[in-house]
């Protein structure tokens, strides 16, 4: 089971904002798709999620922009979980510009496991805990 899942493309134009750099909305959509895509390869495609009646919803993110990434740039976006708790999770990212491995951004999501039906917290089954290797933020 891969502790850090990982991502690697190019930016592409349609990702440049009116200042010429990755537009910050860009970040927030590739974080949304690379957890689908780390979950989707742990066994748990949002198909399953919609048959076992629960979905993931985000409570807050915290972003930190630290360098900016332009068209046709190689970066590589890693994410995993950092922590589990009975009705929410902790999912940690980084977006690494592939030329100097500087990092761009850190950032942040929680995430509430949502019953469908009434739109409340509901707790994390065990085989989908399992499906995950938590990485501790380091000390």
């Amino acid at each position: 089971m891969p502790r850090v899942f990982t991502h690697t493309f190019s930016v592409p134009e349609d990702a440049i904002d009116e200042l010429g750099h990755v537009s910050n909305l860009k970040y927030l959509a590739w974080m949304q798709d690379i957890a689908i895509r780390h979950s989707s390869a742990q066994g748990w495609p949002v198909e399953r999620y919609l048959e076992n009646g629960a979905v993931w919803v985000v409570r807050s993110h915290f972003i930190t922009y630290l360098r900016p990434a332009f068209a046709g740039q190689t970066i590589t976006l890693q994410t995993w979980v950092a922590e589990f708790k009975q009705r929410s999770s902790s999912r940690r990212y980084l977006v690494r510009r592939e030329s100097d491995d500087r990092v761009l951004v850190e950032a942040e999501t929680v995430w509430v496991y949502v019953d469908r039906r009434n739109g409340r917290p509901r707790r994390i089954p065990d085989e989908l805990r399992a499906a995950f290797e938590v990485v501790p933020e380091e000390s």
